[in-house]
């Protein structure tokens, strides 16, 4: 099965939700939540993605993930990553009980397409506030992609992870996750960098781009993924977006889709004149209206 059958597949199992001109959608991908050790790419940007979340939960946004949100190749225990994310699934569990909260699984996180595991590790999470257990995500489906399906002018966004563009990280994702698992996590804590990654490997990560671009401009459809880590809006001639990841040293990037206009943004650490660091949002490139790309 090649790139473009496999991509068609994501979305022919697609969730579909509805875009109006009022509709508010923040996307983010690539979080790579870990268990607290010094592999954690997460830790040192959490207090960042919880500003970002506090910010959309009170604006009203929908909350969409877009795949690799956990590191479930590295590590083993989902539960050990909710231990040590607490206040970020906290945060994730009040979108979701508004039903403003919508996921899609990628590659480094591809078990939870089995209905068994969210029902398994996705039910509730214990409160340090309240110290008690309460309802996470219950009955939540983890989707292979999510369409905006636009009523108004038809000009539909198509999301998924976007591993489907590299063979070694979708057929053959066992083989993938052992390698992360057992042969370059350990090389990488001596400097080795993973070869297989499409986020640490430039050409991997431009065969990738170039494939879901390529997609996106034949089937004339706007596409937005992660997977690559590299935060991009595209054009009429180039209908291909990232939301980039939430693991890069500088800060966090995510896209938001508000009054039918998108805007790649990113969330750093700032200091006031004062000298208090606090998180800012700052907006990268030209905000772009959906129409732009058709």
């Amino acid at each position: 099965m090649g790139f473009e059958s496999r991509i068609q597949k994501t979305f022919d199992n697609s969730l579909n939700l509805p875009l109006y001109p009022g509709s508010k959608y923040v996307i983010f991908s690539d979080c790579h939540r870990g268990t607290g050790r010094a592999n954690d790419n997460f830790l040192h940007n959490e207090f960042l993605y919880l500003a970002a979340l506090r910010h959309y939960y009170q604006k009203g946004f929908t909350y969409i993930e877009l795949g690799d949100a956990d590191e479930l190749w590295e590590n083993r225990s989902m539960q050990s990553i909710k231990e040590n994310h607490m206040q970020s699934f906290e945060m994730l569990s009040l979108f979701y009980m508004q039903n403003r909260f919508f996921a899609v699984y990628g590659n480094h996180d591809i078990t939870k397409k089995s209905n068994k595991f969210p029902k398994k590790h996705f039910l509730s999470f214990y409160c340090v506030k309240t110290l008690c257990d309460r309802p996470l995500f219950p009955d939540i489906t983890f989707y292979p992609g999510i369409i905006l399906h636009d009523k108004l002018k038809g000009h539909d966004i198509y999301m998924t992870h976007g591993h489907q563009a590299d063979l070694l990280n979708s057929t053959f994702w066992r083989l993938s996750r052992f390698l992360v698992r057992y042969v370059w996590r350990p090389l990488e804590s001596i400097g080795v960098p993973d070869p297989t990654s499409a986020a640490k490997n430039n050409t991997r990560k431009k065969k990738s781009e170039k494939k879901l671009a390529g997609w996106a401009l034949e089937n004339n459809h706007l596409l937005v993924t992660g997977h690559t880590h590299h935060p991009m809006t595209g054009s009429k001639t180039s209908p291909y977006c990232n939301t980039g990841s939430c693991v890069h040293p500088a800060g966090i990037t995510a896209i938001e889709i508000e009054k039918r206009t998108i805007t790649l943004v990113k969330w750093s650490v700032s200091t006031k004149k004062d000298m208090e660091l606090y998180a800012s949002r700052e907006i990268l490139g030209n905000q772009e209206s959906i129409d732009a790309y058709f």
